[in-house]
Parts: C-alpha cells; structure tokens; sequence
C-alpha cells in the first residue's frame, strides 16, 4: 500500500511498525491481510486527525422568550463540531417558529474567551450580560463549536428559509421597529470588531461594549413585550488553540493554511484603461460616527464590492483613492473616504518616495473631514504596509483629526496600500511603518548604556587604586607619616 506523502512521519512510522509486527507474527496470507487492514486502519485515522486539525469553528449561542422543543437529536458530544447540514436541523425551532429573530454577528470569538477573559480578569466578567440572558431564557443552546463555513453561508439560509422582513441596525435604538408586520422580522446587527493584535485588555473591553449592546437591545424589547429570538455567533476563531500541540511538518502546513484563510479575498484595485494604479488591501475597515453609529465597510470593499471608485485619480506625483458609499448605514445617504498619496524625490536618499499624506471623510456632501497622516511612507516602487491604522493612541499609525474630524474615529487593521508602479496587478514588496526603533529597542539600548556606564565605573575606580609607599617594619621604629604627604 502507498502512503499519502501528505500523512505525517510520525504517523506512516507507526503502521509501517504495526505491519512489521503483523509480519512477523502471522504465516502466509493472515500475513498480508492483517498488515493491510491495520495500514488501512492507521492511514484512515492519520486522514481523519489531520482533518479535524484543521477546521476552524467558532461558538453559538442560542436563546429565545418563547420555550422551543429542540430537536432530541440535537445533543451533541464533547469535541463535535456542527456542520452547515446539523445547523440547519438545529436552527428549524427559530426559523419557523420566531416572528422576530436577531443574528448578533462579530467578527472573532472563540470558546475559550467565555472562560479565559472572565476568569483572568477578576470581577470584570465580559459576558456578564449574556451569560445573564441565558440563564433567565426559557429556551437556550450553547453549541460550543460551529464550523466557520456553515457561518459564512448562515445568512443566505435564514433569508431562504422564510420570506424575512430584513433589517439592519446599526444604530443603538430598536424602538422604531416595526413589530406587526405581515412578515416575520431578521434584524442583523453587526458588532464592533476587535483586533487580536492589541492587547487582551483592549480585547477584553471591545466584548464587554458588546455584551452592553445585547444587553440593552434585548431589555429594550422585552420592556416592549416583543416576543423574540437571538443567535449570537461570530465569522471566524479568535484563538486557535490546537496549533501549539501540532509538531514537525503538519503544524507548518496548518500554519500556511491559517494564513491563506486570513487572505481570503482580493485586495480592491483601481484601473486606468488597461492599467492597475492603484491597490488597496485591509482585513478590518470600519467607522464610527460622534453618534455611535458603527460602520463596517470590509464586505462592502472587499468581500461584495459595492464601492465606487470611478472618482480616483492617478498620475505620477499625486495619487486619490475615492471611495463613494451609498446608504453604507440607516441614516447616511453617501459617505466618501479618500487616501491622498504623493509621489516625490529626495535628494538625501537619491529616491522617490511615496507618502500617504492624508484621509478625508465626506458624509452625505457635507464639510471634509481631514486627518493627517503619521509614518506611512515607503519608496516609490514599494507599497506601505501597516497592522493597525485609526485614530486610537494605541495604533502604531495614527490618524491625527482635524477640528472637523474629531467626531469620527477610524480603525483599520492590516492595512496594505499602493498607488505608484504596480506591476502585473499584485503588490509589490512590503515597506512596513513600524519604525526601527520600537519601544523595546529604546528600552534594550537604555539598559545597555547604564549597565556599560556602571562597568566604565567601576573599571575606572579600580584603575586609581594604588599601594602604599611605605610599610611599617613591627622590629624598628615606628613609621611617621607628615600631614603634607
């Protein structure tokens, strides 16, 4: 039998092991059956632990103000994970008998953040009002693990499944909701993203406002007495924990494969006949208005896209990225966001650069926006690469706003963009704007100078020690010292 190159070392040594045994052990034809059976046995489980090594999922949270006879099939044993066929059989109860359901979305969340980040942090208990929720519900499931490509095809399923009156709300205030309508109600609520590259106390408050936004939609309608269901879920993991016990080959392939998840879709590209000119990459782009209202644009730029981006322009020394929205969110007709680049030549390097100098919000025509740009710089046939970009003071590149900006905050997390010399529609080398020295250089070189400084010290000091003169001899007289020497 032929072993699968793909199948670990570990793994193909320990059925050629078996076989040999077998082998020994058993005359003639037993011989051969036995080894192949057992080959065939370890190779289907090595198949099977690769497999389940590399599917990601996410929890499900389910609950209801109605009681809903679940399906008694619906049991599931520890370490299964829910396929997209198994949801749709656990999601029958909401889809025909809710008249208002709610789909709480977020963009990461993994199981062991209900345990990790409300344990670690004392009486801050993230989920405070969603585990409170669930416990006072008379109907609720909690499906620890959801395959991450039933998620992605969760919405189109709820809108097939009954004729929905779909609403999207992205402003806090369900009190203008239509509730007796002749179709039954899906309000899908995006939640504020987070970005795992902060720290876990950023992490921790980005859920803990999450949990608030449940907490006050679902007492604003029972305080109306709407009946209801929710389904609280996010799109992908936010902690892939099974990846630290993988060794050797197979934790490298699960590695490159977590990568080109991430690297799902397409950067946006902008073309001038024939010609890409300008690139546009970003995992997270978002907004937030003075109002609270939370604008998500990832889908709509890169995964659906629905942008317009026929005001660009592109030369060879100024470059604009335009992006025109209309009705990104209830409230806003059109909203505009502009990359401003330059292109120019620097005689201390002997090289052009190009430089994004700033961002400009339009909403629905009204006064710019403008916020001025720190560190994204890169040479002219590069493009700029940055983690996180926003106006936030923990954000390596900064967006600094004007007056006129102050009531908008902006975060974009994986942030790639180029707007002079692309080649062949792909970016070219990434210059990234982390600057060289980091704060943990700062603090390394700190260090190091006192410590030297400390050394030079005390080598100097023992470099002045000198000996005495003179010596008193105890059979002679005793040594006289003057007071001049």
């Amino acid at each position: 039998m032929q072993l699968n190159q793909e199948v670990p070392l570990y793994i193909r040594s320990c059925f050629a092991f078996a076989a040999g045994q077998l082998h020994i052990r058993l005359p003639g034809v037993m011989t051969r059956l036995y080894s192949a059976a057992a080959a065939a046995l370890l190779y289907t489980l090595a198949v099977l632990f690769r497999t389940s090594l590399s599917v990601g999922h996410v929890p499900m949270l389910l609950w209801s103000s109605q009681r809903l006879q679940w399906n008694p099939y619906a049991a599931l044993h520890e370490g299964h994970i829910v396929s997209a066929q198994e949801l749709t059989v656990l999601l029958r109860p909401f889809t025909q008998n809710s008249r208002n359901l709610i789909l709480f979305l977020q963009d990461m969340l993994s199981t062991d953040d209900f345990t990790y980040l409300s344990e670690s942090y004392g009486n801050k208990n993230p989920f405070q009002n969603v585990q409170e929720i669930l416990q006072s519900s008379p109907s609720s499931l909690a499906l620890p693990a959801v395959d991450c490509e039933a998620i992605r095809h969760l919405l189109s399923f709820l809108q097939e499944s009954e004729d929905w009156n779909l609403t999207n709300i992205t402003s806090l205030n369900v009190s203008q909701l239509e509730v007796n309508t002749p179709k039954p109600n899906l309000l899908v609520i995006q939640l504020q993203p987070f970005v795992s590259g902060l720290n876990e106390i950023s992490t921790l408050e980005a859920i803990a406002e999450n949990d608030k936004i449940i907490g006050r939609l679902t007492m604003d309608l029972q305080e109306r007495g709407i009946n209801f269901s929710v389904i609280y879920t996010a799109v992908r993991p936010s902690r892939i924990s099974r990846r630290t016990v993988v060794v050797g080959e197979l934790r490298r392939q699960l590695m490159a494969a977590e990568e080109e998840d991430s690297l799902s879709y397409s950067p946006l590209n902008v073309t001038t006949g024939n010609d890409t000119c300008i690139l546009f990459y970003a995992s997270n782009f978002s907004l937030k208005t003075g109002s609270s209202v939370f604008i998500d644009l990832t889908n709509a730029t890169f995964v659906t896209p629905t942008v317009d981006t026929s005001s660009s322009e592109c030369s060879d020394s100024n470059t604009t990225l335009s992006l025109k929205y209309t009705r990104p969110v209830n409230g806003i007709s059109s909203l505009e966001i502009r990359f401003l680049m330059t292109n120019k030549f620097y005689e201390g390097s002997a090289r052009n650069w190009s430089t994004l100098d700033s961002v400009e919000i339009v909403q629905d025509g009204e006064e710019v926006a403008k916020f001025d740009v720190s560190v994204i710089s890169a040479p002219a046939e590069y493009s700029s690469h940055c983690q996180l970009v926003g106006t936030s003071n923990l954000y390596p590149a900064r967006l600094i706003p004007s007056n006129e900006a102050k009531n908008w905050d902006v975060f974009i997390s994986r942030f790639q963009i180029q707007g002079f010399n692309i080649e062949n529609n792909q970016f070219s080398y990434a210059s990234d704007c982390t600057g060289f020295f980091t704060p943990g250089i700062w603090m390394g070189l700190v260090t190091s100078i006192v410590l030297l400084w400390i050394l030079a010290y005390g080598i100097h000091m023992i470099m002045q020690l000198t000996t005495n003169s003179r010596f008193d001899d105890p059979k002679g007289p005793s040594l006289s010292v003057p007071q001049t020497e």
